[in-house]
């Protein structure tokens, strides 16, 4: 198979470029295109890690906010968050040191998002979070 390029068939460019690192053939790589893939799977995992704060942040700030409409499904998205989240962390440990910051980006977004389902308005929600990060991801913790 001859080279194949990155902006014709992404996914053959991508299988050619592994079969070359694994034959040792270096210096037929596309260094340029391998260094933005790399730094994209970066920017990926904080992506999901803001997105998975978003929902939970959410569903903590709905358990809130509603505690009579408490229910099930709520419980079982915060508990799956969680998890989820662990496990990204797990995999990739230096997003722990943003973690503050993806929370305050998350925080935004859910505040608004939670407003939004509720039919609250956006300043019934506390403008930031009030909760640590290690009470937002502790599977002990529900927000009274």
């Amino acid at each position: 198979m001859g080279l194949v390029s990155y902006e014709d068939d992404y996914a053959a460019w991508a299988l050619a470029n592994a079969r070359m690192i694994r034959s040792g053939r270096i210096s037929e790589l596309d260094l340029e295109h391998l260094a933005e893939e790399l730094e994209s799977m970066g920017k990926k995992s904080q992506r999901e890690l803001v997105s998975r704060l978003t929902i939970l942040l959410m569903h903590l700030l709905k358990w809130k906010m509603q505690p009579n409409l408490r229910n099930n499904s709520w419980k079982a998205t915060i508990r799956h968050q969680r998890y989820e989240i662990q496990d990204l962390l797990e995999e990739s440990p230096s997003l722990l040191s943003g973690l503050e910051h993806f929370l305050d980006k998350a925080y935004e977004r859910a505040r608004v998002e939670a407003a939004t389902e509720t039919g609250l308005a956006d300043t019934a929600f506390p403008a930031r979070c009030e909760w640590k990060p290690s009470d937002v991801l502790s599977q002990d913790f529900w927000p009274e």
